[in-house]
């Protein structure tokens, strides 16, 4: 199995993980999962209504992500006029974003960033110098020189 396809399993297996699949087979259904949490949502948004939430997401992949992640759900996330990049509003159930939302984002995030890093430092091994490690400390310079 290729690194993506353990990457696309792995998130396949998070996002079942939050819709409460029960066994293998529907661990294994997609759709059915979504389906899932969007009649999850459903059911909160009419105990608990929605609420304009405010993300801030470090760099353009976790962006990406969560974007995608609030379309699935049938979410419309928005940036107000002049608000940074990085920043995501939502109207959402407070209980969907802190119980569902947000927690499967960060496991999902925390799969791509560790897939990102493996790929780039492959590839600078590979293309640029087999030495990926950090740079070494030097020690602070001496007063007076």
């Amino acid at each position: 199995m290729t690194d993506e396809a353990q990457l696309r399993e792995k998130l396949r297996k998070i996002e079942a993980l939050f819709a409460g699949a029960g066994t293998d087979g529907e661990r294994l259904a997609a759709e059915a999962a979504r389906e899932r949490i969007r009649a999850r949502l459903a059911a909160l948004g009419k105990e608990d209504p929605a609420i304009e939430m405010q993300f801030s997401l470090p760099d353009q992949w976790s962006r990406r992500l969560f974007l995608a992640l609030c379309r699935r759900y049938g979410l419309l996330p928005y940036r107000r006029a002049r608000q940074r990049l990085t920043t995501v509003m939502l109207r959402v159930p407070r209980g969907f974003a802190e119980d569902v939302l947000w927690p499967e984002f960060k496991e999902l995030n925390v799969a791509l960033m560790q897939y990102l890093n493996e790929v780039t430092t492959r590839v600078i091994r590979e293309t640029v110098h087999g030495d990926t490690s950090e740079a070494n400390e030097a020690p602070a310079a001496l007063p007076g020189r």
